[in-house]
């Protein structure tokens, strides 16, 4: 088991050395060699196009749990700042290792964002592997994914949390397939059990159960975890962190992948639902594209954004962006208004964690009436307009 040159096929191209994240490759007559410093993340041989490097991955067997600590989340960024997916992470991971008295690690990856590492101790993390990648500027999968399965073999975390994001679930896996172990995807609540382990609960069957998922015979146990689920812990100004330089040494030519274009694309005036205080969401009941007009007022006055449930989309009233939901977004808050919405568990599950849930609907047996905090039954075009004008008389001395 391991990894090794095969001289008769190396041509001493140097690819591998430019891949090789943590420089374990050097030169050696014209031809590769790899040192001690080589954490088997099999990044070179991805690199190599001549056959030239055999690698054979350690045989994946049941681990001993004992041998394996730590809870570690990966921290992701945009445009040099923490995404709030990593706030929301730590917090959670300081339960989970409070739980199981270990420490809180966060793996901080890009170009020039050391300075973040404060802002995560603040937040509960007490140890960074902080990989600077210089002059990479941008997510790359196979840099990313090496580095985090390095650091995983050497360290031996018990947990690995990742955001449910486009960077999370592009990268979660290829770390899980490289290390041989299973992955939990989009969860929507963490906990330990009695034996340690880390039940990782998630939809199933197209949302209408919670399945519990436990990891018991292999290390670490990993999971991606939607966003907005969990709140980030208050912060605590100068809590210290532990900071371990991740050296990096990928060059930008050794990337498979280059980024040409970066197109952000926005609508103007059109609030993201993941952001705001409050959201005002339409359903089914809403019965058109034109009625919602009703929701967007109450919204515009209590400074808030529109969304909407899946039949709501689905019928083409709301573009898929305003989707609360399972297979739409997961909010969380202060104030979620529900109008003309059921309220079955696949629309719960994006927005249960809201702090205060207000139902509008003229069903009294509806589902959304179980979680809401309020419920008002009754003609929604009636009572939207309503709310509007008292709202609105009240905010105008403010």
């Amino acid at each position: 088991m391991g990894i090794e040159i095969i001289e008769e096929n190396c041509t001493g191209c140097g690819m591998c050395v430019g891949a090789c994240p943590f420089g374990a490759i050097t030169m050696v007559s014209g031809k590769a060699r790899i040192g001690d410093a080589c954490t088997l993340c099999g990044a070179c041989v991805k690199a190599c196009r001549f056959d030239a490097i055999h690698f054979e991955r350690p045989e994946v067997k049941d681990v001993d749990p004992s041998l394996h600590s730590g809870v570690w989340i990966f921290a992701e960024t945009r445009q040099g700042e923490l995404a709030r997916s990593a706030l929301e992470l730590s917090g959670k991971a300081a339960e989970l290792a409070s739980a199981l008295d270990e420490k809180v690690s966060a793996v901080l990856i890009g170009s020039g964002v050391g300075d973040l590492a404060a802002t995560l101790g603040e937040h509960g993390v007490d140890r960074v592997f902080l990989a600077d990648t210089g002059e990479i500027t941008h997510y790359d999968t196979d840099l990313y994914s090496s580095v985090i399965t390095g650091l995983a073999r050497k360290h031996r975390p018990s947990v690995i949390l990742y955001p449910a994001s486009h960077i999370g679930r592009d990268l979660a896996p290829r770390v899980a397939a490289a290390l041989g172990i299973g992955l939990t995807a989009d969860c929507t609540s963490l906990s330990i059990d009695e034996k340690r382990q880390l039940v990782q609960t998630r939809p199933a069957f197209g949302g209408n159960i919670m399945a519990d998922i436990i990891t018991p015979y292999h290390r670490p146990q990993m999971a991606t975890v939607r966003p907005n689920v969990f709140r980030p812990l208050p912060p605590e100004p100068g809590r210290g962190t532990e900071v371990v330089d991740v050296p990096v040494r990928a060059a930008p030519s050794s990337l498979r992948m280059k980024v040409l274009e970066v197109v952000r694309t926005s609508q103007e005036g059109h609030a993201d639902i993941t952001e705001v205080d409050v959201i005002v969401s339409g359903g089914g009941g809403m019965r058109s594209a034109e009625n919602f007009r009703i929701l967007e007022e109450l919204a515009e006055v209590l400074g808030g954004a529109v969304g909407a449930s899946r039949v709501a989309v689905d019928s083409g009233w709301r573009p898929r962006s305003d989707q609360v939901g399972q297979t739409g977004k997961t909010v969380s808050p202060k104030l979620y208004i529900a109008c003309g919405i059921s309220g079955k568990v696949q629309h719960q599950v994006g927005m249960k964690g809201s702090e205060c849930i207000v139902a509008i609907n003229k069903d009294p047996e509806a589902p959304i009436f179980k979680i809401a905090d309020m419920g008002i039954v009754g003609d929604l075009f009636e009572i939207v307009p309503a709310l509007t004008r008292e709202f609105r008389e009240a905010l105008k001395g403010q």
